[in-house]
């Protein structure tokens, strides 16, 4: 895994953030404060897709069992879906 940058996503929203990488994917990471509480805002740099989580989401990611992890990673069961909504 790379980390690569020193973005500072204290300024604001425009500000650009780390970039998360490695020979299978590579993600921006800022923090946005745009709405009522801090979200982390995460872009997919192949595909610009774009996800914001919470404190409850991230926390629920934290307690994921290693199973239902290794789930939500295998790209065959949604992202290389050809019925999955882009």
């Amino acid at each position: 895994m790379t980390v690569v940058g020193t973005g500072s996503s204290d300024a604001g929203d425009t500000s650009p953030g780390d970039i998360v990488g490695s020979e299978f994917a590579e993600v921006e990471v800022t923090f946005d404060r745009s709405g009522n509480g801090i979200r982390l805002r995460l872009e997919d740099l192949r595909t610009g897709r774009v996800r914001f989580l919470d404190a409850l989401e991230l926390e629920t990611i934290v307690w994921l069992s290693d199973g239902h992890l290794n789930q939500l990673l295998d790209p065959s069961s949604d992202r290389w879906n050809n019925d999955s909504a882009g």
